[in-house]
């Protein structure tokens, strides 16, 4: 590790509570939804100041914005590590499928409800074009595009709890639409 990699205890200790803000953060989100997080309730929840948690998060959509691109960052890694294994379509639908169903809120942060009054920087959503670059490698564009809106609708219904009590079983219905995608 040369100086320059070196962190100093002040900067370890500031990248420390800001994990700790964001693991409150999404605790709140799985709790009460991405538009009830209280920059307040976490500061209380982490035995600071309101004002004290500012020092590490300028405001909620700061916060926001750090949750969305670590989501972005690690759906767009998981893609790249299927990718790089040679996953085709039907193997990253499946990494797709495992991440989403591995933190439903996290993917619902990125796919579900939006926000209110919360607009993403387009140097955060950009993260999310590595993902689609994933599919593109593997299918035209058109076909690329079917198959994730298709599977995100499959997705997106499963993770709300829309078949409950529907007799449907979710890993099924994913398993055969991908199927329709890839013509198998």
């Amino acid at each position: 590790m040369t100086n320059a990699e070196v962190k100093t205890p002040r900067e370890r200790y500031r990248e420390q509570m800001r994990a700790e803000i964001k693991q409150c953060a999404r605790d709140q989100i799985a709790t009460a939804g991405a538009s009830a997080l209280s920059l307040n309730a976490i500061a209380k929840h982490l035995g600071m100041s309101g004002p004290a948690l500012y020092r590490y998060y300028a405001n909620r959509d700061a916060l926001i914005t750090d949750l969305i691109r670590d989501a972005y960052r690690s759906l767009a890694d998981t893609f790249r590590t299927a990718r790089d294994a040679g996953a085709q379509p039907p193997e990253l639908a499946a990494a797709l499928r495992d991440w989403a169903l591995a933190d439903p809120h996290r993917y619902l942060l990125i796919y579900g409800t939006p926000v209110p009054g919360y607009h993403a920087p387009a140097d955060t959503t950009a993260i999310s074009d590595e993902v689609m670059h994933a599919l593109l490698e593997v299918m035209l564009p058109a076909q690329a595009l079917t198959f994730w809106t298709r599977l995100h609708g499959v997705l997106s219904l499963e993770l709300a709890g829309h078949f409950t009590g529907m007799s449907v079983d979710p890993a099924t219905l994913f398993a055969n639409e991908v199927n329709s995608l890839v013509g198998e």
